[in-house]
Protein backbone atom coordinates (compact mmCIF):
# COMPACT_ATOMS: atom_id res chain seq x y z
CA UNK A 1 0.00 0.00 0.00
CA UNK A 2 1.39 3.56 -0.95
CA UNK A 3 2.19 5.42 2.41
CA UNK A 4 0.22 8.95 2.11
CA UNK A 5 3.37 10.73 3.68
CA UNK A 6 5.77 9.14 0.98
CA UNK A 7 3.28 10.19 -1.48
CA UNK A 8 3.84 14.09 0.23
CA UNK A 9 7.06 14.05 -0.53
CA UNK A 10 6.62 13.09 -3.92
CA UNK A 11 4.49 15.60 -4.61
CA UNK A 12 6.66 18.36 -3.42
CA UNK A 13 9.02 17.97 -5.32
CA UNK A 14 7.49 17.95 -8.13
CA UNK A 15 6.51 21.82 -6.99
CA UNK A 16 9.87 22.29 -5.46
CA UNK A 17 11.83 20.40 -8.34
CA UNK A 18 15.11 19.85 -5.74
CA UNK A 19 15.85 16.78 -3.45
CA UNK A 20 17.20 19.81 -1.01
CA UNK A 21 13.91 22.07 -1.35
CA UNK A 22 11.74 19.13 -0.28
CA UNK A 23 14.02 18.21 2.65
CA UNK A 24 14.02 22.20 3.79
CA UNK A 25 10.62 22.25 3.74
CA UNK A 26 9.52 18.80 5.20
CA UNK A 27 12.69 19.34 7.88
CA UNK A 28 14.27 15.91 6.91
CA UNK A 29 17.80 15.71 5.46
CA UNK A 30 18.34 15.27 1.68
CA UNK A 31 19.46 11.50 2.41
CA UNK A 32 16.13 10.48 4.38
CA UNK A 33 14.08 12.63 1.59
CA UNK A 34 15.62 10.32 -1.21
CA UNK A 35 15.23 7.34 1.05
CA UNK A 36 11.83 8.01 1.17
CA UNK A 37 11.59 8.54 -2.43
CA UNK A 38 13.28 5.77 -3.12
CA UNK A 39 10.95 3.53 -0.40
CA UNK A 40 8.02 4.75 -2.28
CA UNK A 41 9.14 3.95 -5.99
CA UNK A 42 9.61 0.02 -4.29
CA UNK A 43 6.04 0.67 -2.95
CA UNK A 44 4.74 1.32 -6.33
CA UNK A 45 6.57 -1.09 -8.57
CA UNK A 46 7.73 1.49 -11.55
CA UNK A 47 10.55 3.57 -11.48
CA UNK A 48 8.73 7.08 -10.53
CA UNK A 49 12.45 9.54 -10.36
CA UNK A 50 14.79 9.69 -13.25
CA UNK A 51 18.34 10.54 -11.78
CA UNK A 52 21.15 12.25 -13.97
CA UNK A 53 24.07 13.25 -11.71
CA UNK A 54 22.35 15.62 -8.96
CA UNK A 55 19.55 16.07 -11.27
CA UNK A 56 16.29 14.39 -10.23
CA UNK A 57 13.22 14.69 -12.32
CA UNK A 58 9.60 12.79 -12.24
CA UNK A 59 9.16 9.92 -14.62
CA UNK A 60 5.42 9.96 -16.33
CA UNK A 61 4.29 7.43 -13.54
CA UNK A 62 5.54 9.50 -11.27
CA UNK A 63 4.02 12.50 -12.44
CA UNK A 64 1.18 10.29 -12.92
CA UNK A 65 1.06 9.51 -9.24
CA UNK A 66 1.19 13.08 -8.32
CA UNK A 67 -1.86 13.57 -9.41
CA UNK A 68 -3.51 10.83 -7.92
CA UNK A 69 -1.43 12.22 -4.82
CA UNK A 70 -3.32 15.07 -5.29
CA UNK A 71 -6.51 13.56 -4.67
CA UNK A 72 -5.76 11.16 -2.03
CA UNK A 73 -4.31 13.52 0.51
CA UNK A 74 -6.76 16.12 -0.58
CA UNK A 75 -9.33 13.39 0.99
CA UNK A 76 -6.99 12.83 4.08
CA UNK A 77 -7.43 16.99 4.81
CA UNK A 78 -11.10 16.68 4.17
CA UNK A 79 -11.39 13.88 6.62
CA UNK A 80 -9.75 15.60 8.95
CA UNK A 81 -11.77 18.71 8.04
CA UNK A 82 -14.91 16.50 8.79
CA UNK A 83 -13.48 15.24 12.16
CA UNK A 84 -12.54 18.94 13.50
CA UNK A 85 -16.56 19.99 12.57
CA UNK A 86 -17.41 16.97 14.58
CA UNK A 87 -15.45 18.14 17.84
CA UNK A 88 -17.62 21.64 17.67
CA UNK A 89 -16.69 25.04 17.12
CA UNK A 90 -13.25 26.56 15.56
CA UNK A 91 -10.53 26.44 18.29
CA UNK A 92 -7.12 26.78 18.42
CA UNK A 93 -4.41 27.96 16.02
CA UNK A 94 -5.26 29.40 12.63
CA UNK A 95 -2.19 30.31 10.60
CA UNK A 96 -3.18 32.66 7.95
CA UNK A 97 -1.31 34.03 5.20
CA UNK A 98 -1.53 37.60 3.30
CA UNK A 99 0.24 39.80 0.60
CA UNK A 100 1.49 43.57 2.57
CA UNK A 101 -1.92 45.41 0.91
CA UNK A 102 -4.55 43.09 2.43
CA UNK A 103 -2.77 42.54 5.71
CA UNK A 104 -2.85 46.06 6.27
CA UNK A 105 -6.05 47.00 4.94
CA UNK A 106 -8.19 44.05 5.06
CA UNK A 107 -7.00 42.06 8.08
CA UNK A 108 -7.23 44.13 11.13
CA UNK A 109 -11.41 44.17 10.71
CA UNK A 110 -11.30 41.14 9.55
CA UNK A 111 -9.02 39.51 12.14
CA UNK A 112 -10.82 41.65 15.00
CA UNK A 113 -14.24 40.26 13.54
CA UNK A 114 -12.92 36.44 13.87
CA UNK A 115 -11.55 36.58 17.51
CA UNK A 116 -14.98 38.30 18.42
CA UNK A 117 -17.33 35.56 17.19
CA UNK A 118 -14.70 32.91 17.96
CA UNK A 119 -13.12 33.49 21.06
CA UNK A 120 -11.09 29.55 21.30
CA UNK A 121 -9.13 30.74 17.74
CA UNK A 122 -5.68 32.17 17.83
CA UNK A 123 -4.49 33.55 14.52
CA UNK A 124 -1.16 33.55 14.01
CA UNK A 125 -0.13 36.36 10.03
CA UNK A 126 2.19 35.68 7.82
CA UNK A 127 3.42 38.12 5.21
CA UNK A 128 3.93 36.00 2.00
CA UNK A 129 4.18 36.96 -1.75
CA UNK A 130 1.08 35.03 -3.51
CA UNK A 131 3.89 33.00 -5.61
CA UNK A 132 5.02 31.43 -2.29
CA UNK A 133 1.44 30.30 -0.99
CA UNK A 134 0.80 27.17 -2.71
CA UNK A 135 4.52 25.62 -1.54
CA UNK A 136 3.13 26.71 2.57
CA UNK A 137 -0.08 25.58 2.46
CA UNK A 138 1.54 22.16 0.84
CA UNK A 139 4.25 21.78 3.63
CA UNK A 140 1.25 22.81 6.13
CA UNK A 141 3.07 26.00 7.29
CA UNK A 142 -0.09 27.75 6.40
CA UNK A 143 -3.95 27.27 6.71
CA UNK A 144 -5.43 29.79 4.77
CA UNK A 145 -3.87 32.55 2.95
CA UNK A 146 -5.46 35.84 0.87
CA UNK A 147 -3.54 35.44 -2.55
CA UNK A 148 -3.99 37.83 -5.68
CA UNK A 149 -4.42 37.27 -9.01
CA UNK A 150 -3.42 40.33 -11.79
CA UNK A 151 -5.33 39.97 -15.23
CA UNK A 152 -2.48 39.00 -17.99
CA UNK A 153 -0.84 36.66 -15.34
CA UNK A 154 -2.35 32.94 -14.63
CA UNK A 155 -2.72 32.11 -11.50
CA UNK A 156 -0.20 31.12 -9.53
CA UNK A 157 -2.16 28.47 -7.10
CA UNK A 158 -1.62 24.71 -8.17
CA UNK A 159 -3.85 21.48 -8.01
CA UNK A 160 -2.99 20.82 -4.18
CA UNK A 161 -5.07 24.27 -3.69
CA UNK A 162 -8.49 25.63 -3.80
CA UNK A 163 -9.68 29.56 -4.10
CA UNK A 164 -12.75 31.15 -3.61
CA UNK A 165 -12.75 34.34 -4.72
CA UNK A 166 -13.50 37.44 -2.38
CA UNK A 167 -13.48 40.83 -4.19
CA UNK A 168 -11.71 42.56 -7.60
CA UNK A 169 -10.64 45.91 -7.61
CA UNK A 170 -9.26 48.31 -10.29
CA UNK A 171 -5.41 48.91 -11.01
CA UNK A 172 -4.14 52.75 -11.87
CA UNK A 173 -1.56 54.38 -13.31
CA UNK A 174 0.53 57.32 -12.26
CA UNK A 175 0.76 60.50 -13.88
CA UNK A 176 0.23 59.59 -17.41
CA UNK A 177 -3.50 59.10 -19.23
CA UNK A 178 -2.30 55.33 -20.55
CA UNK A 179 0.11 52.80 -20.52
CA UNK A 180 0.56 53.70 -23.99
CA UNK A 181 2.02 57.55 -23.34
CA UNK A 182 4.58 55.81 -20.56
CA UNK A 183 6.64 54.24 -23.25
CA UNK A 184 9.00 56.55 -23.12
CA UNK A 185 9.07 56.55 -19.41
CA UNK A 186 11.32 55.73 -16.32
CA UNK A 187 8.73 52.41 -14.37
CA UNK A 188 8.87 51.65 -10.88
CA UNK A 189 7.97 47.81 -10.63
CA UNK A 190 8.22 45.16 -7.85
CA UNK A 191 10.85 43.10 -7.72
CA UNK A 192 11.59 40.48 -10.62
CA UNK A 193 10.00 37.06 -9.52
CA UNK A 194 6.70 38.73 -8.20
CA UNK A 195 2.81 39.09 -9.45
CA UNK A 196 3.17 42.18 -9.30
CA UNK A 197 6.46 42.93 -11.51
CA UNK A 198 4.77 39.94 -13.98
CA UNK A 199 1.46 42.32 -14.64
CA UNK A 200 3.03 45.11 -15.15
CA UNK A 201 6.14 43.87 -17.50
CA UNK A 202 2.77 42.43 -19.45
CA UNK A 203 0.85 45.55 -19.45
CA UNK A 204 3.03 47.29 -21.03
CA UNK A 205 4.17 44.23 -23.56
CA UNK A 206 0.13 44.55 -24.19
CA UNK A 207 0.70 47.96 -25.11
CA UNK A 208 3.37 47.31 -27.55
CA UNK A 209 6.61 48.39 -25.76
CA UNK A 210 9.24 46.63 -23.29
CA UNK A 211 9.44 49.37 -19.94
CA UNK A 212 12.22 50.27 -18.87
CA UNK A 213 12.39 49.38 -15.64
CA UNK A 214 14.78 51.64 -13.33
CA UNK A 215 13.15 50.87 -9.73
CA UNK A 216 12.22 47.35 -8.16
CA UNK A 217 10.24 48.58 -4.96
CA UNK A 218 7.58 46.24 -3.45
CA UNK A 219 5.94 48.70 -0.80
CA UNK A 220 3.20 50.42 -2.96
CA UNK A 221 3.64 53.71 -0.02
CA UNK A 222 7.12 53.31 -1.27
CA UNK A 223 5.85 53.28 -4.80
CA UNK A 224 3.63 56.35 -5.09
CA UNK A 225 6.14 58.29 -2.98
CA UNK A 226 9.05 57.70 -5.89
CA UNK A 227 6.51 59.02 -8.71
CA UNK A 228 5.60 61.89 -6.42
CA UNK A 229 9.11 62.48 -6.56
CA UNK A 230 9.13 62.22 -10.73
CA UNK A 231 11.05 59.21 -10.16
CA UNK A 232 8.89 56.79 -12.63
CA UNK A 233 5.26 56.20 -13.83
CA UNK A 234 3.79 52.94 -11.62
CA UNK A 235 1.14 50.52 -11.63
CA UNK A 236 -0.90 50.24 -8.70
CA UNK A 237 -4.43 48.67 -7.61
CA UNK A 238 -7.21 50.77 -5.87
CA UNK A 239 -6.57 49.29 -1.95
CA UNK A 240 -2.72 50.89 -2.02
CA UNK A 241 -4.16 54.46 -3.71
CA UNK A 242 -7.26 55.65 -1.90
CA UNK A 243 -4.97 58.90 -0.63
CA UNK A 244 -2.08 59.08 -3.20
CA UNK A 245 0.32 61.98 -2.03
CA UNK A 246 0.37 65.05 -3.04
CA UNK A 247 1.42 65.47 -6.72
CA UNK A 248 0.12 62.28 -8.50
CA UNK A 249 -2.51 61.52 -10.77
CA UNK A 250 -3.87 58.76 -10.77
CA UNK A 251 -6.05 56.96 -13.89
CA UNK A 252 -7.85 53.95 -13.53
CA UNK A 253 -6.66 50.85 -16.49
CA UNK A 254 -9.14 48.81 -17.71
CA UNK A 255 -6.82 46.24 -15.84
CA UNK A 256 -7.87 44.40 -12.29
CA UNK A 257 -6.38 42.53 -9.30
CA UNK A 258 -8.11 39.85 -8.00
CA UNK A 259 -8.25 38.77 -4.27
CA UNK A 260 -8.81 35.41 -3.56
CA UNK A 261 -8.98 32.98 -0.49
CA UNK A 262 -6.90 30.23 -0.61
CA UNK A 263 -6.64 26.56 1.08
CA UNK A 264 -5.54 22.95 0.36
CA UNK A 265 -7.75 21.06 -1.31
CA UNK A 266 -10.02 19.06 0.66
CA UNK A 267 -9.73 21.50 3.95
CA UNK A 268 -11.89 24.14 2.83
CA UNK A 269 -14.80 23.16 5.20
CA UNK A 270 -12.15 22.57 8.36
CA UNK A 271 -14.39 25.38 10.89
CA UNK A 272 -11.46 27.28 11.12
CA UNK A 273 -11.22 28.07 7.73
CA UNK A 274 -14.65 28.33 7.42
CA UNK A 275 -14.64 30.84 10.01
CA UNK A 276 -11.32 32.84 8.49
CA UNK A 277 -13.17 33.39 5.21
CA UNK A 278 -16.58 34.24 6.55
CA UNK A 279 -14.70 36.85 8.75
CA UNK A 280 -12.44 38.14 5.44
CA UNK A 281 -16.10 38.54 3.72
CA UNK A 282 -17.76 40.25 6.59
CA UNK A 283 -14.95 42.89 6.50
CA UNK A 284 -15.48 43.75 2.98
CA UNK A 285 -17.98 46.21 2.98
CA UNK A 286 -15.70 48.64 5.13
CA UNK A 287 -13.08 48.82 1.71
CA UNK A 288 -13.03 51.36 -0.76
CA UNK A 289 -12.50 49.44 -4.31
Amino acid sequence: MLDPRKLHLLRELAGRGTIAAVAEAAMFTPSAVSQQLSALEREAGVPLLERTGRTVTLTPAGRLLVEHANAVLGELDRAAAALAAARGGPSGPVRIGAFPTAARVLLPPALAELTAAHPGLEPMVSEIDPADVSAALRAGGLDVALVHEYDFVPPVTDAAVETEPLFSEAMYLTDRPSVEAARDDAWITSKPGTLCHTMAIRACQAAGFEPRVRHHVDDFDTVLAFAAAGLGVALVPRLAATAPPPGVTLTRLPLSRHTLAAFRRGYGDHPAIRAAVAAFRTALPALTL
